[in-house]
């Protein structure tokens, strides 16, 4: 049936919370009630963007956004705009490019700044729909793979400098041909769409904007490295992303995308979910496989490394919900395209969850090399409320830790080091001059102490001993030694803990102490706060 308009409505996790189940399901009795039924179709999509409020309404072909929108807001949009042909303006977001007219299926709002291939689709397809997948080009890549050999593929993929997105940055192509290259009767593909850094979210929202584009990205890289059987890993707590994944990959078997000899090449390939139960070491690579298989999520010794010994001590290629998003485009489109985006040294482009103290929140997608500055000025709208900018922390807690005078850092792999900082999964927490750094430096520690899976010494006691040191300085109650235990404790966790969490716990402590000493000595010698967050008042010493 042909409709005349089409009307989304941003269906995410965060905009259920804030009423989008409702707002659609208003708009779809207002349309009736109108008389429009036959004319008007309303559908669901994925984000935007962190310039563009939640939950949003997009009418097409006029691509007039109305962000953010309430339920009382749903019958003026439908009598004025959908009925009589005139868009509310008051209900349009102000930063939001309006086109008038018919301005096409295309992407209506672009920040300057922002380049979309992760995204390509988000907030312009319905994700529940495969056909829309399929006009934006969903598995033309996966049929292009098929007719080239799978050494052709990973060739495409090493030559186009991708980088994983999980934080590493471990040469995407290089893990696929050393999965293939493994000696094995079985092999298997995995994507790790566990999140559990605070302030990342990113995966969760790229699935639940295009879901087909895992799906897609999954089966090349099965047919790359000569797997039949692939999961995807992702924390229940997602039950928005579970449910679009579900509907994709019964969609995707219909279609003859999945299953035995897709596309009539012979090739075939079965894809499962596996929902885990919201740990964090659980996004560490070997505890997922652990997980999968039914075990309790703890990391393995490594090397052997997955691509030898992986799932059910098969060959095993893990890739990120990010990184896997970046491979149909490359198929499609060749490497040259790819590494003409973001840095010669880091192609690409990078997905970013802006949280914090900033004016606009959400997910932006840059090219690689973006500075912070244009990432918290010109994306994020700078800070909230005219407040100063106090420390950026890049990657979530066990990334890095940045301070004003590097504000023009290009942020990329390769560069943020020099800094001592890290990319890690893109989670950019922006932290005003208001709040207690001694403050900030306990939350995180604690978020690691409660996340520990125990199984080494350094990190299940280290983390405990550093948040009763940073509680008593908290309270006015700091040892004249506290400031040397903590470093000492946060070394050596770093050099004898058994895999990544427990090693990157202390990053924000090192780098706190290194970048706000004063602020910590004040609190232990003086037994004042400044900033007025801890339990300490200023001026006011706490007897010890």
């Amino acid at each position: 049936m042909f409709y005349r308009a089409h009307v989304l409505v941003e269906m995410t996790s965060n905009s259920i919370l804030l009423g989008a189940a409702q707002i659609r399901e208003r708009l779809s009795r207002e349309i009736v009630l109108a008389g429009l039924s036959q004319e008007v179709k309303v559908l669901e999509t994925g984000p935007y963007g962190a310039k563009v409020p939640s939950p949003f309404v997009v009418v097409y072909p006029e691509n007039v956004i109305y962000a953010p929108v309430s339920i009382d807001d749903v019958k003026w949009i439908v009598e004025e705009h959908l009925l009589k042909g005139r868009p509310v303006t008051s209900l349009i977001h102000p930063e939001v490019r309006v086109d008038w007219g018919l301005a096409g299926f295309r992407q209506p709002f672009l920040l300057s700044k922002e380049k979309r291939v992760v995204l390509r689709n988000s907030g312009l397809i319905d994700p529940e729909n495969i056909d829309d997948s399929i006009a934006r080009d969903g598995y033309q890549a996966l049929a292009k793979a098929l007719t080239l050999s799978p050494q052709e593929i990973i060739d495409r993929i090493k030559k186009s400098g991708l980088q994983g997105r999980g934080g590493a940055g471990f040469p995407a192509g290089l893990k696929l041909e050393f999965t293939a290259q493994a000696t094995g009767d079985e092999k298997y593909v995995v994507c790790n769409a566990d999140e559990g850094e605070p302030g990342t979210f990113k995966d969760r929202l790229i699935l639940e904007g295009d879901p087909h584009s895992i799906i897609e990205a999954m089966a090349i890289s099965a047919y790359a490295v000569g797997a039949g059987e692939g999961f995807i890993y992702i924390r229940a707590e997602y039950p928005q992303s579970i449910t679009a994944l579900e509907t994709a990959i019964g969609q995707a078997n219909e279609y003859g995308l999945l299953g035995g000899s897709i596309l009539g090449s012979g090739f075939s390939f079965q894809l499962k979910i596996r929902k885990g139960a919201g740990a964090y070491i659980c996004g560490e690579e070997t505890s997922l496989l652990e997980s999968i298989e039914g075990k309790r999520g703890e990391p393995r010794i490594k090397p052997p490394y997955p691509p030898q010994k992986g799932l059910w001590g098969k060959p095993t290629a893990i890739n990120n919900v990010e990184t896997l998003a970046n491979i149909p485009p490359i198929v499609l489109n060749g490497p040259e395209w790819f590494k003409n985006i973001g840095t010669p040294t880091c192609p690409g482009t990078k997905v970013f969850t802006l949280t914090g103290n900033v004016n606009a929140l959400g997910l932006i997608e840059v090219p690689m090399g973006t500075t912070l500055r244009e990432l918290i000025y010109e994306v994020g709208g700078g800070i909230r409320n005219g407040k100063g900018l106090k420390v950026v922390q890049t990657g979530g807690p066990t990334g890095g830790t940045m301070t004003p005078d590097m504000l023009d850092v290009p942020m990329a792999f390769d560069t943020l080091p020099k800094y001592n900082s890290a990319l890690g999964s893109g989670a950019l927490t922006v932290i005003d001059d208001s709040h207690c750094i001694v403050d900030l430096v306990k939350n995180f520690c604690e978020f690691f102490l409660h996340e520990s899976c125990g199984k080494c010494t350094p990190c299940r006691i280290g983390n405990k001993r550093i948040v009763e040191i940073l509680g008593r300085a908290q309270i006015g109650k700091g040892k004249s030694n506290d400031l040397i235990q903590l470093r000492r404790l946060g070394e050596n966790m770093k050099k004898t803990s058994f895999c990544g969490l427990g090693q990157a716990a202390p990053n924000p402590l090192l780098k706190c102490l290194d970048y706000f000493r004063e602020e910590f000595e004040i609190h232990i010698n003086q037994r004042i706060c400044e900033c007025r967050t801890c339990s300490m008042k200023p001026g006011k010493k706490t007897l010890a």
